[in-house]
């Protein structure tokens, strides 16, 4: 019986600590080890929307775009869940139109979609005002509330699948490097 005990013990604390470690790591700006955590553990709090805007958001900072698709499903009861999911759902929407547009020249000029704060949505404001006889292969855009901060875009060709590169530049030095898919 005491062994029942000591095991049901340490268990408690090992789903209560998951929720805490992965705050830690999110607040230490260890993304994707947040990210990982979240997604490893999410069955266990798929109804805790605390947990699931958490993981989330280290997702999104990990860009791990793909996998906000199921925290936007389930982030539905509270107004600021309801705000999260609307968030994410705007990023996840504007890197698979940006997709498009670049593989497969879709044309994205005629769209309005809100704006967010985030890397993809900036770049997706600024290659939608694009006329469609300046596409090329390589695309360098100056941030429209910074102009030492620089986007470049191109796509990255593959053998199995082609790949979204999002290069972010401040004063000429390389800042950092976002592979999408």
């Amino acid at each position: 019986m005491k062994i029942l005990l000591l095991i049901l013990f340490i268990t408690i604390n090992l789903y209560g600590n998951i929720k805490q470690k992965m705050l830690s790591q999110y607040q230490d700006k260890e993304y994707k080890e947040a990210c990982n955590l979240g997604f490893n553990h999410f069955s266990e709090y798929s109804r805790d929307e605390e947990y699931i805007s958490l993981y989330a958001f280290s997702c999104l900072n990990a860009d791990y775009i793909d996998r906000l698709s199921v925290p936007i499903a389930k982030l539905k009861y509270s107004q600021e869940s309801r705000s999260n999911a609307a968030y994410f759902s705007i990023i996840l929407m504007q890197k698979k139109l940006l997709y498009h547009a670049m593989l497969d020249n879709y044309d994205i000029s005629s769209l309005n979609l809100p704006s967010t704060d985030h890397v993809l949505s900036k770049v997706f404001d600024l290659y939608s005002k694009l006329k469609k006889d300046e596409l090329k292969d390589v695309y360098i855009f100056e941030d429209e509330n910074d102009n030492q901060l620089k986007y470049k875009l191109y796509l990255l060709k593959d053998d199995k699948i082609d790949k979204m590169v999002i290069e972010e530049f401040y004063n000429s030095i390389s800042v950092k490097k976002h592979i999408y898919w």
